[in-house]
């Protein structure tokens, strides 16, 4: 399964937009991606075949990432904390269609 993937390194100043999103496999997100993630201010956007969108936004001084479903309609996102290695299971075994049911353990977080 492919998804695709819009960035920002914050360190680097290296971007890929939303609208520029780059396919990549579940194994080379993790591998080529997630190490990246090491500012606050970085952030990974995987898209699924329908647009949805999960955020992962490091968050360096706790030694952990907000995985989160944005879901416009909501005006919320659903979202979790996770370790790096729970980050690279989600990543493995991600749905093909990503909505707030799909990824076990989120909670709700009003805009």
């Amino acid at each position: 399964m492919h998804f695709r993937v819009f960035y920002l390194i914050n360190r680097s100043g290296e971007s890929v937009s939303s609208t520029s999103a780059v396919e990549m496999t579940p194994r080379a997100i993790c591998e080529q991606m997630l190490d990246r993630l090491q500012s606050e201010d970085d952030y990974l956007g995987i898209l699924d075949a329908e647009d949805n969108t999960l955020q992962v936004l490091p968050e360096p001084e706790g030694g952990r990432f907000y995985v989160e479903v944005p879901i416009d309609a909501a005006k919320a996102s659903y979202g979790r904390y996770v370790t790096r290695a729970e980050l690279e299971d989600l990543v493995m075994t991600l749905p093909a269609t990503f909505d707030e049911r799909s990824i076990p353990g989120l909670t709700y977080r009003p805009w």
